[in-house]
């Protein structure tokens, strides 16, 4: 009798992104064909990214829906702001944010979800799968690690991987704005 191979699963790190770049993410793909093949965010920086992680000031929240309750979040890092949602889809996630007082660090792993609007203005938001409260020393070491992946990842960005498909979408930007919120984030320590 012949056994199956077992097919083990590696969920890949998620990508430490400051808020700046996470408010430029405008596209995304699927990779496969089936339908629960993963999406990955393309970073402006370079990179691939199936979850992002970031860490910030939960500013807002807000509870919406009846039937299938979520809750609305505003958390903000020295670069700006991300909007996102914790839904009953990852329950885990739904509960911290319910169980936060306002304002507090926190610090989020999700997926950046990009959505096209009707009139072609694309917004990104951050679906949360898992939310911890964290404090000040935490921040500030995320901080630091989010410079450094974002400095990397523009130093190396022409021999990623995925530069050139990043590169096909958003033509040629300007690395400017994201060498901008790594000092501004150095600027808040």
């Amino acid at each position: 009798m012949s056994s199956i191979p077992e097919k083990k699963f590696v969920r890949e790190p998620a990508k430490r992104v400051l808020a700046r770049e996470f408010r430029d993410i405008k596209y995304e793909v699927k990779e496969g064909t089936d339908e629960k093949a993963p999406k990955f965010a393309l970073l402006p920086t370079g990179e691939k990214a199936n979850r992002v992680f970031v860490v910030g000031v939960l500013l807002e929240k807000e509870k919406r829906g009846d039937a299938k309750p979520f809750y609305r979040m505003k958390i903000q890092d020295p670069t700006g702001s991300i909007y996102g949602m914790a839904s009953s889809y990852k329950p885990d996630a739904m509960q911290a944010i319910a169980e936060i007082e306002a304002p507090a660090f926190v610090a989020v792993v999700g997926k950046a979800n990009p959505y096209e609007t009707p009139e072609g203005n694309v917004y990104v938001s951050l679906g949360a799968e898992f939310v911890s409260v964290v404090d000040k020393e935490t921040r500030n070491l995320y901080l630091l690690d989010a410079m450094k992946a974002t400095l990397d990842r523009i130093e190396h960005r022409t021999s990623l991987p995925d530069y050139a498909l990043i590169s096909e979408k958003y033509g040629d930007i300007s690395m400017i704005p994201y060498l901008e919120a790594v000092r501004e984030s150095g600027a808040s320590l």
